[in-house]
């Protein structure tokens, strides 16, 4: 594993083609964290309404204009970067998690989580060691467990709105679909 905080990862950001973070046709799993539409629609509004404060209080200056334009540049700077997250398998089955890489090679095995069970597996039960990948607008997530004896790292969590077709993508099993369904 290669994460982002090891000396010999480079982030994805050298000349090294394998390094590049595109999607290619190659790319047995692709997804972009992208956050809600909605969200941008609520974006417009509180520009407008940031924008119209600003112009109340500079008196209607023709000045005041810029207001609207620095909200909403802000706006669309936070909620794209906020969107940019991907979650990759290539076709070498190397699982992609934003700027971290897993080779299939160090996976044991892997369960989807779903929403009702994504508190418990972020709350009380969560491994300080464990790395995440967490965008709290997606509601369901993988957990991937590592059999590599030189890595701390226990398992990984990853949002992903297609568990089973991460899993399907890094050829394992999906060990929660094995559990009964809780009856109510």
């Amino acid at each position: 594993m290669t994460a982002p905080q090891s000396p010999d990862n480079t982030g994805g950001t050298s000349e090294n083609p394998a390094n590049r973070r595109d999607s290619g046709p190659a790319d047995l799993f692709d997804e972009r964290l992208h956050v809600p539409w909605w969200w941008w629609l609520a974006a417009a509004v509180v520009t407008g309404v940031v924008g119209y404060e600003i112009q109340l209080s500079a008196h209607g200056s023709k000045w005041s204009v810029i207001g609207y334009v620095v909200t909403a540049i802000l706006s669309v700077l936070m909620l794209w970067s906020m969107g940019r997250t991907r979650v990759q398998v290539t076709a070498d089955h190397e699982l992609r998690a934003h700027r971290a890489r897993l080779p299939r090679a160090v996976v044991a095995r892997g369960a989807s989580i779903p929403a009702t069970a994504k508190s418990a597996a972020l709350g009380r039960q969560l491994d300080p060691a464990a790395y995440l990948v967490h965008r709290f607008w997606v509601k369901t997530m993988v957990l991937i467990v590592l059999d590599d004896p030189d890595d701390p790292t226990p398992y990984w969590l990853v949002s992903t709105r297609r568990p089973a077709e991460l899993l399907a993508a890094l050829d394992i099993p999906d060990a929660a679909a094995d559990r009964p369904e809780p009856t109510a």
